[in-house]
């Protein structure tokens, strides 16, 4: 058995058809298979942050957009921003 490695530029339209041929042959058999895809973007409508860290992270934008920024205590970090 052989194991070939190919870096693709998913951007790229050949990079895009290339995957999609891939995914669509190699899914039918077992003679070929993918073995390992680094998918690096989420799914659509799903994210891999939960809602209340997103929701933090609006808060502190708006904050800064409106001026009101909090200074952390270098001796306590973690106790700054809790």
């Amino acid at each position: 058995m052989t194991t070939i490695t190919i870096k693709i530029n998913e951007r790229s339209k050949k990079g895009k058809a290339f995957l999609e041929f891939a995914k669509t042959f190699f899914a039918e058999g077992k003679d070929v298979e993918i073995i390992k895809s680094d998918d690096k973007k989420p799914k659509k409508g799903k994210s891999i942050y939960s809602d209340a860290f997103i929701a933090k992270m609006k808060k502190a934008e708006e904050n800064i957009k409106n001026g009101d920024v909090t200074r952390l205590n270098l001796d306590d970090i973690w106790g700054s921003i809790l």
